[in-house]
């Protein structure tokens, strides 16, 4: 083969994993990181980045893009500010799962979560709202954590 195009190939399979690479980084800035580090120091982190800890194993099956799911939840900015909340019951917050209907960081967590089960959940800014956040009560970049309870799926 050419030496040229090799150089190219190669070349070519370098820039292919960068991705993958960047994947790898903190997604938390290193403010947030040592925050969460500090209060939450056994948190799990997935491979994209989210921190969580399982308050109450659930017992049920694990929800699948495409259900409709049931959840109750407190979401709170890193300085404990409640900016949203749905802990009734009778109302619980429903949704299809894996339709972008909510925030990244949700869709997937609660793929992994077991019916019944109940997590603490840390989502870094860009599974969130981004740089944009969403005015006035999230800021721009911020790092949220919710309390999610997974009560109820629904398969079509």
């Amino acid at each position: 083969m050419n030496r040229r195009i090799v150089t190219l190939l190669l070349a070519l399979l370098s820039l292919c994993s960068v991705p993958a690479a960047h994947g790898q980084r903190e997604k938390f800035s290193q403010a947030d990181v040592e925050f969460i580090e500090k209060n939450w120091p056994t948190a799990k982190k997935t491979g994209t980045g989210i921190r969580y800890i399982v308050e109450r194993a659930g017992t049920g099956e694990k929800p699948k893009p495409g259900d409709n799911v049931s959840v109750l939840y407190a979401g709170k900015l890193l300085t404990g500010e409640i900016f949203d909340q749905n802990n009734d019951k009778e109302h619980p917050f429903i949704f299809r799962l894996g339709r972008e209907m909510v925030i990244q960081g949700w869709d997937q967590t609660l793929p992994l979560m077991q019916l019944g089960e109940k997590r603490l959940v840390i989502i870094p800014p860009e599974l969130a709202y981004g740089t944009r956040g969403q005015a006035p009560r999230i800021p721009r970049s911020a790092s949220l954590v919710f309390t999610i309870e997974l009560i109820e799926i629904k398969r079509d």
